[in-house]
């Protein structure tokens, strides 16, 4: 697998596709439009290297090159999250640097990552619960009023069963009752309410 290509930038071939020369080999990226923006400028060329995520398809192998490492470890997280595929993923690196999708998956925006073209409000819901356990975000404490809670506190602080919690995410989502209904089913209460959020979703985007 190609990891890494390093060589002028010799032609832009789409709005999200450079040709990288390496030692005479012209190599196919496809790039995000402000990274193909940035590579040719005004007709000159630019040296760069560009790390590389090699996704291989029954009929093509396609390259996906990013300018920073950590621009291909999230897109590789994307990829890996249900229901997103190449194009989602880039668009959504398109929009969202590393650390502003970090932010969004940490304050639970839904409304940053529903700016994504083609990303609507449950598929912006159920990749907030799928990243948080992906992505390599802080552990935050929990808070009330400005003031992290101690686990005794956290021991008398009112809650309800993971299912009721999930149940309700699920409404506020716009899901139906039966359909709330058939994704819990058979779930077990002591996943914890985002692992059964997760699963819930991944059912309902099945269907």
């Amino acid at each position: 697998m190609i990891g890494l290509l390093r060589g002028p930038v010799v032609l832009r071939t789409g709005e999200c596709e450079v040709i990288v020369d390496v030692a005479g080999v012209g190599y196919r990226v496809t790039v995000t439009p402000a990274t193909a923006a940035a590579l040719i400028t005004s007709g000159t060329t630019t040296e760069a290297s560009l790390f590389v995520h090699t996704h291989v398809r029954e009929d093509a192998i396609v390259l996906y090159g990013f300018v920073h490492d950590d621009e291909r470890r999230c897109f590789e997280v994307l990829l890996g999250s249900h229901g997103v595929g190449p194009a989602l993923a880039l668009a959504i690196m398109a929009v969202l640097s590393p650390a502003a999708l970090s932010t969004a998956v940490l304050e639970d925006d839904i409304e940053t990552l529903c700016t994504v073209p083609g990303v609507g409000r449950k598929t912006a819901a159920r990749l907030l619960i799928e990243l948080k356990s992906r992505l390599d975000l802080p552990d935050l404490s929990l808070e009330i009023g400005g003031a992290a809670l101690s686990g005794d506190d956290q021991a008398q602080r009112p809650s309800r069963t993971s299912r009721a919690e999930a149940r309700a995410a699920l409404s506020e989502l716009g899901y139906a009752p039966e359909e709330i209904r058939g994704a819990l089913d058979g779930l077990r209460d002591d996943v914890g309410v985002e692992e059964m959020l997760r699963l819930a979703l991944r059912e309902l985007a099945s269907r």
